[in-house]
């Protein structure tokens, strides 16, 4: 029990560099990724990621860490959080 106390408050940063290399903390999962999309689940909410050639350099779900890089072209934040349920599709959730 209290481990998921912890993981709840544990802060989420997102820092962007160049617009192409950003490490983001308070991240619970991976939820998706190929080379235009990343879909992260963070404490914050979903974070999906677009831009071109987007590679997961380094993923360490334990200290809550993804460092990505490429050129990162938008970043939308859903208040959405789990993943499925409810009976609707994962981006008939983000895009309400």
């Amino acid at each position: 029990m209290d481990e998921t106390m912890n993981v709840k408050q544990r802060s989420h940063k997102f820092m962007l560099t160049n617009r192409r290399t950003c490490l983001v903390s308070g991240v619970c999962d991976v939820l998706s990724f190929d080379l235009s999309e990343i879909l992260l689940e963070t404490d914050q909410g979903m974070l999906m990621i677009k831009g071109n050639d987007l590679h997961v350099n380094r993923l360490t779900l334990e200290k809550g860490e993804v460092d990505i890089e490429g050129k990162i072209d938008s970043l939308t934040y859903s208040d959405v959080t789990g993943y499925g349920g409810k009976g609707e599709s994962l981006l008939g959730r983000l895009f309400k």
